[in-house]
């Protein structure tokens, strides 16, 4: 036991810091998607079950996409000024507005299009689709305090957030289960009251710990913002188009469709762990580009790295040997997906979470474009491989994986090339200093014997 404790003590040494404080919260609001999605199935028929797993995987693609970058360049704009000695209140205040103004578009949008997107993702309930956009504004609300919490390494604060979310899901998700609900709405609108109750309750922390400090103007925010939400809208894209991509191509599987989500979800345990290292983090690596700290930037990527690696080794292992008896036992899943299937699923998570790692460390050295194309790329080949003929389930399966596992290595050659660059002109800048400063030498001229003095003679 002694060994035991040991070793996670270790692992969790490997951590950036401040990750040990945010981790339980993150793991009840990982267990709370399991446990919300397991009442849902015990209660809900076929169809119904099929229109909420549709919703979850939307919100998470797009409300989680469009506003979970919001918190990471919060994070990293409030780290920076907390390392100048500035307050956060101007940022706080720039991306409130940012946020209540883009959730307001988007609910408009909606508005306009709910009849043909009920239809085509909801079998025509119009109530999910408001059920859709109460997420924009819950969830934008809660990335945005806790942007500005990670920022301030308030991480108390912010895994209350996260353990608040889960707790009011699991809360709510039981008490429907036990009271015999069976509307696909009162499920589905769970997804937007829970970050909305978290954000109430976690605000008034966030207001006191946020100081006055110098104003933000607009661009400081917006330029890098609409490059990150468009690579994190990407992102969730293929972390959640299996389900999408089934309902599209197999829309009268609805068994099959919400078996799909479940064994993604299932091989996702990792990924909802690693979500506790995210704030810490970017807090660290954008603490260490702005400190200079190139040592510490490379070391704490390592050791994130290596810890992810891990996560993935240890998740997947069990998904794949307990997976379809887990998903058919909880879920109620009809029989269909094989232990191959639970093995794209993990490899896929594991190149997905290297991905996101790789991708915080272009976004703390301002290489928002660069990250942008990367997922883009992989999106590409998740679509290409998801349009190419054969079962349906293998080819979302496979989609993942591989879309993933393209965008991890394009980054990661991103990464090395820069390195190698600031390598190449560090010698050269060495280089440069020492012939500077080399003495004067004393050379003659063959038609005159006496002796002058050269200018300084540059080394090669």
């Amino acid at each position: 036991m002694s060994a035991r404790g040991g070793l996670a003590a270790r692992a969790l040494r490997l951590l950036p810091p401040g990750t040990q404080l945010v981790v339980g919260g993150t793991a009840l609001l990982g267990v709370a998607s399991y446990i919300q999605l397991a009442a849902a199935g015990h209660r809900l028929d076929t169809g119904a079950l099929s229109s909420v797993s549709v919703l979850w995987s939307l919100v998470m693609a797009i409300s989680l996409g469009i506003f979970f970058p919001v918190e990471q360049e919060l994070t990293r704009i409030v780290a920076a000024r907390a390392v100048r000695g500035e307050g956060a209140g101007p940022v706080l205040r720039r991306g409130a507005g940012f946020t209540l103004g883009l959730a307001a578009l988007l609910s408009a949008v909606l508005a306009v299009v709910q009849g043909p997107l009920a239809d085509w993702l909801f079998g025509g309930d119009r109530a999910l689709v408001w059920a859709f956009a109460g997420t924009l504004f819950g969830m934008g609300l809660t990335y945005l305090t806790r942007g500005v919490q990670a920022g301030l390494g308030r991480f108390h604060v912010y895994g209350t957030s996260l353990a608040l979310d889960g707790g009011l899901r699991i809360v709510l998700a039981v008490g429907m289960a036990l009271a015999g609900v069976h509307s696909a709405t009162a499920y589905g609108l769970l997804l937007a009251l829970a970050p909305f109750l978290s954000f109430l309750l976690t605000l008034p922390p966030t207001l006191r710990g946020s100081g006055p400090g110098p104003v933000m103007p607009w661009p400081e925010l917006l330029p890098n913002l609409g490059m990150m939400i468009c690579s994190q809208v990407l992102a969730q894209f293929v972390v959640n188009a299996s389900v999408l991509s089934m309902q599209v191509l197999s829309p009268r599987q609805t068994g099959l469709v919400a078996a799909v989500l479940q064994a993604a979800v299932l091989c996702r345990v990792p990924l909802f762990v690693f979500g506790s290292m995210q704030p810490t983090l970017m807090t660290g690596l954008s603490t260490a580009v702005t400190a200079g700290d190139r040592a510490g930037f490379r070391r704490m990527l390592l050791r994130t790295v290596a810890v992810v690696s891990g996560l993935g080794l240890a998740g997947g292992v069990p998904a794949v040997l307990l997976g379809p008896w887990l998903i058919r036992v909880f879920f109620k899943a009809p029989p269909g997906l094989g232990d191959l299937d639970f093995l794209w699923f993990s490899l896929g998570t594991v190149f997905y979470m290297l991905a996101m790692v790789l991708g915080q460390a272009l976004l703390a050295t301002h290489q928002h474009r660069q990250q942008l194309l990367c997922w883009a790329a992989g999106t590409a080949v998740l679509i290409g491989v998801t349009c190419l003929p054969g079962a349906p389930a293998l080819r979302v399966e496979l989609g993942y994986a591989l879309g993933s596992a393209a965008t991890a290595l394009a980054m990661l050659a991103l990464l090395a090339r820069k390195r190698t660059r600031r390598a190449r002109s560090a010698a050269e800048a060495e280089r440069s200093a020492a012939s500077s400063e080399a003495p004067e030498q004393l050379v003659t001229d063959e038609s005159d014997p006496r002796p002058v003095w050269s200018t300084r003679v540059r080394q090669p």
